[in-house]
């Protein structure tokens, strides 16, 4: 199908800016751009609204880290999860990504730690991904602080995907208990050669051309891939705890994300990947413009919190 009229009409409008292509800048503009398209061109009324929000810090690998905690409304308590922000591991933070976290604090009634993490290129590979174990590891030896009942999960989008499914595979190697993982367009497969990234690797908000310089700026353009740190799909699946995914028919990530679904099957994990048509990468931030996105976020975060009832349930 094409793309949804109304991503389209987003997608004209911000070329209409005439700004530079995200890889044809600096790190220090990409903050910035990113932040004018997401919090900045936020509305009051567009805010998702939920029982409590707060700042704190967390421990990440090498020192304290900004969070964010999103509380439902109720009583509690409620599962816990770990979140990280997208931005290619260079870009993003806790405000940029504040309604996301929203959305599935409210979505999949779970208490939401929206954790930043140290970016890059100031503190490249494997920087992040330790910080995201750190905080997963964390948050796993300390739920009730922040009202959680014992079931722990993981989610993020985009290179926060990536983090989240890297946390997943260290605490299942360490023995740690995971309720499920959320994996929303996931950054999965580094530089493997999939279609969806000629089919889709320009014109549609993220570009081939981005994804090298983010790349380039993690991990550098000469680093072996093998490390499932960078690539979690070359990772040992076994074990992992069930997962909902989210890819999106023109975003050049989604053969990846849609790939590491069918491995974590043939893993004997239970994955529920779900291609959202004629969407976008970074369409769970447009549901105040597009219907089609709105439904499609409700819908994948209601599955996400019914893997979180089932592991509350024993089941």
């Amino acid at each position: 199908m094409p793309v949804d009229p109304h991503v389209a009409a987003a997608l004209t409008a911000l070329a209409g800016l005439g700004a530079p292509p995200m890889h044809e800048g600096t790190p220090a503009g990409g903050r910035a751009a990113y932040r004018y398209m997401t919090v900045g061109a936020r509305v009051p009324e567009q805010v998702v609204p939920v029982g409590a929000a707060g700042d704190r810090e967390v421990p990440g690998a090498a020192g304290p880290l900004r969070a964010r905690v999103y509380r439902p409304e109720g009583p509690g308590p409620f599962p816990l999860v770990a979140f990280f922000h997208g931005g290619g591991w260079v870009i993003g933070d806790l405000d940029t990504h504040d309604n996301m976290a929203r959305t599935i604090c409210r979505g999949a009634r779970a208490v939401v730690v929206s954790a930043d993490y140290r970016l890059a290129p100031g503190h490249p590979f494997p920087a992040a991904a330790d910080d995201a174990v750190a905080v997963a590891r964390h948050l796993a030896g300390h739920a009730g602080e922040f009202g959680g009942d014992g079931r722990l999960a993981v989610a993020g989008d985009s290179a926060g995907g990536n983090l989240a499914a890297v946390a997943a595979q260290a605490l299942t190697r360490d023995g740690t208990p995971l309720a499920g993982q959320f994996l929303i367009y996931p950054a999965v497969g580094a530089r493997g050669g999939y279609p969806s990234r000629a089919q889709n690797g320009k014109g549609y908000l993220l570009e081939q051309d981005s994804i090298d310089w983010f790349l380039g700026h993690y991990a550098g353009l000469s680093r072996d891939d093998e490390d499932p740190r960078l690539p979690p799909l070359y990772g040992d699946l076994a074990g992992l705890p069930p997962a909902v995914i989210v890819t999106a028919e023109f975003d050049p990530l989604r053969d990846e994300g849609e790939a590491y679904g069918r491995a974590l099957e043939a893993a004997g994990v239970r994955a529920d990947v779900r291609r959202c048509d004629g969407m976008i990468h970074g369409f769970f931030n447009m549901g105040a413009v597009s219907p089609a996105a709105a439904a499609a976020v409700a819908e994948r975060c209601a599955s996400f919190g019914g893997i979180l009832a089932r592991a509350g349930a024993g089941a």
